[in-house]
């Protein structure tokens, strides 16, 4: 009679089948790179989830990359002006990517994405900074080093916006996603990033489901003498096909007509109650002037915040590429210093209604937020305190 086999934990054996199967998969390993205004950025993205550890020695970053599949690794051509070249080896069973830089005298920043998994490197010409010791693994976006630590007589204040709350809902997906819950949640997510990276104190105009006048929002901006002003929205349009990014900034005149149907629904979605006398839409319209005169002096700035937004948006969603624009949107008419609308996607189509509501995409969404905000503040540093 023959002895009975002993019986593995079944925690044990769940993870051998597990461990098994992920042995016999194939993850594609992606590597491009880009150059931008201020930064090349090389792009690692897998079909599944990574570590990855950076080495770096002189003008050589070697990133080794751990998985318990099989990896198909594929590379574009490079054509930088930072990066010299990228080549896949092998070291140990692991594979290694080596990315070669031009000049040793380079500075980079790491931070992770996920759906689908990305590693990001920003690459930047300068002199070598203290980086995580070789051997570090990057599984979430370290600390970037504080933008100008402000004086202790005062902190820079960031504004942030998350559009509609209350009983103004915003857009409505047609799967029931609501605007006013899409742009909260990404807002609280942004927040907590700023705060854990840059020295700098974080307004919300709103931190839960309230109504809150565009008036209000310009104001709580202006009291707080705000260095940057950013209004997160989700996109609507009566094309069901309509999809993308698309980052604005003020002007207040509208050439295309569908951004003049965003302004008005931006703007008159708080106006329940009858028209104002023809005298006080005299005085608007002579506020409007003066306000505009106001943010003349923030334009430049302002396009170049959209500008660097947006190109995160690209680059880190993958949602079609709508561009910077200029648009009469209320709440940024009233606002003393740069101000940026960001609509990171349609609700009012399906497929980027699912993704809008999705809690990766939104952690995706405050990445691209900041990285572009972290970009513009290399360009303009804060001078004194807020």
């Amino acid at each position: 009679m023959s002895k009975p086999r002993p019986c593995l934990p079944a925690a044990l054996s769940v993870a051998l089948l597990l461990s098994a199967a992920l042995a016999q998969q194939t993850v594609t390993v992606r590597v491009q790179v880009r150059d931008y205004a201020d930064f090349t950025r090389l792009t690692l993205e897998a079909s599944a989830k990574l570590e990855t550890t950076l080495s770096r020695t002189g003008a050589t970053l070697d990133i080794q990359v751990d998985s318990p599949a099989s990896l198909r690794l594929q590379t574009a051509p490079v054509s930088s002006r930072l990066v010299r070249s990228i080549n896949w080896g092998r070291r140990g069973g692991r594979a290694i990517l080596t990315v070669e830089l031009k000049s040793s005298t380079f500075t980079y920043n790491a931070f992770t994405a996920g759906q689908p998994f990305q590693l990001m490197l920003d690459f930047r010409e300068g002199e070598e900074e203290a980086k995580p010791p070789a051997g570090e693994k990057v599984s979430a976006p370290p600390p970037i080093a504080r933008a100008s630590a402000p004086p202790a007589s005062g902190v820079r204040t960031i504004v942030l916006d998350p559009g509609h709350g209350g009983i103004e809902c915003g857009a409505k997906g047609k799967l029931g996603a609501l605007e006013k819950d899409v742009t909260l949640a990404i807002g609280l997510k942004l927040k907590a990033i700023i705060e854990r990276n840059l020295s700098f104190r974080v307004v919300m105009t709103r931190d839960k489901d309230t109504e809150v006048s565009l008036e209000n929002r310009a104001a709580l901006a202006n009291n707080n003498d705000a260095l940057l002003f950013i209004s997160i929205h989700a996109n609507g349009s009566y094309k069901k096909s309509s999809n993308g990014s698309e980052t604005f900034f003020l002007s207040l005149n509208a050439l295309d007509e569908e951004i003049r149907r965003l302004a008005y629904f931006e703007n008159t979605q708080a106006e329940l109650e009858d028209r104002i006398a023809a005298r006080e839409e005299e005085q608007d319209v002579l506020r409007m002037i003066l306000w505009d005169m106001a943010q003349a002096a923030h334009i430049r700035q302002s396009s170049r915040l959209a500008e660097l937004i947006q190109a995160e948006l690209n680059a880190l969603l993958g949602t079609a590429n709508r561009g910077i624009k200029q648009a009469p949107f209320k709440v940024l008419t009233e606002v003393a210093c740069p101000a940026v609308l960001v609509e990171v996607a349609f609700l009012s189509n399906p497929d980027e209604e699912r993704r809008l509501v999705s809690e990766g995409f939104q952690n995706n969404v405050a990445q691209a937020i900041y990285q572009g905000l972290v970009s513009y503040i290399r360009l303009y540093p804060p001078e004194g305190g807020r």
